[in-house]
């Protein structure tokens, strides 16, 4: 007899095919990856965050260059918490240089902030300053770096580093006429900011993960060193010969290691 001709044995074929397959609806759904949060520093936009980004889509990650306006850490934690509020899942902050202050401060209190990257970042103590905290051991040379300041009429000034300079202070490992780009679009930060005391530390409840250049020279070592350690981080990468903007020079390494914090969230 033809099989074809049989009903009835068509249909147990289809059966026999499709047994055991379990409707998409039923399917264990695999675990969401974290959106991933990336917060500029002093002297930079977030097109230094290029490189990584690129990385991190690639890997499948949602990425989002949060604006930091370089003001103050209150108000600009508040206008990255914005962000953080407006991502209905988890969420792995990053920030650099400045950019450390800030993410310290908007993850406070956010429960879908699962890990905290610092990037040649500063992480602070309740009470401390990015100022105090860049003078606690030797090596920092951007006081000698920065311009002129610019008077904002509040009392405030703008901080800019002079382009001639920028390479040699902040983009030493970069190529100069990358580096030369860079000091054209770099965005100014009050001194207030770099002043003000920081008052929610986030690292104390929130995993900890650090990268920074052994040739940083805006953010000595030592002191990126001593944050690290205090804040227990899970993870240390110090990159050989790199500048403050390790994640310009080493989007890989920086890359890497936020994959390794996204990957631990349980």
């Amino acid at each position: 007899m033809n099989v074809l001709n049989n009903p009835f044995r068509i249909a147990a074929l289809i059966g026999s095919l499709f047994a055991g397959v379990v409707p998409v609806s039923q399917a264990a759904a695999a675990p969401a990856k974290p959106t991933i949060i990336l917060v500029h520093g002093a002297f930079a936009d977030s097109s230094s965050w290029d490189g990584v980004s690129a990385r991190l889509e690639k890997a499948g990650y949602t990425v989002i260059g949060a604006a930091n306006h370089l003001r103050s850490v209150k108000s600009d934690a508040a206008s990255v918490a914005s962000v953080v509020k407006s991502v209905s899942g988890s969420v792995i902050l990053v920030g650099h240089s400045y950019g450390g202050s800030v993410i310290s401060e908007a993850a406070e209190g956010a429960g879908n902030v699962k890990g905290l990257v610092y990037v040649a970042a500063f992480a602070p103590e309740a009470g401390e300053t990015a100022a105090g905290l860049s003078g606690k051991f030797p090596g920092g040379t951007l006081g000698a770096a920065l311009s002129k300041p610019v008077p904002l009429g509040n009392g405030s000034n703008d901080l800019y580093i002079e382009q001639a300079k920028f390479h040699d202070q902040f983009a030493a490992d970069v190529p100069a006429d990358k580096a030369r780009l860079m000091a054209v679009g770099q965005r100014p930060i009050t001194d207030a900011a770099l002043n003000e005391a920081s008052t929610a530390p986030a690292w104390k409840t929130i995993p900890s993960w650090f990268v920074y250049g052994a040739a940083d020279k805006n953010i000595p070592p030592a002191v990126q060193d001593f944050m690290a350690k205090r804040a227990k981080a899970k993870d240390i990468v110090v990159v050989k010969g790199a500048s403050h903007v390790v994640m310009v020079s080493h989007p890989d390494v920086v890359a890497k290691l936020i994959e390794d914090a996204a990957r631990s969230i349980k």
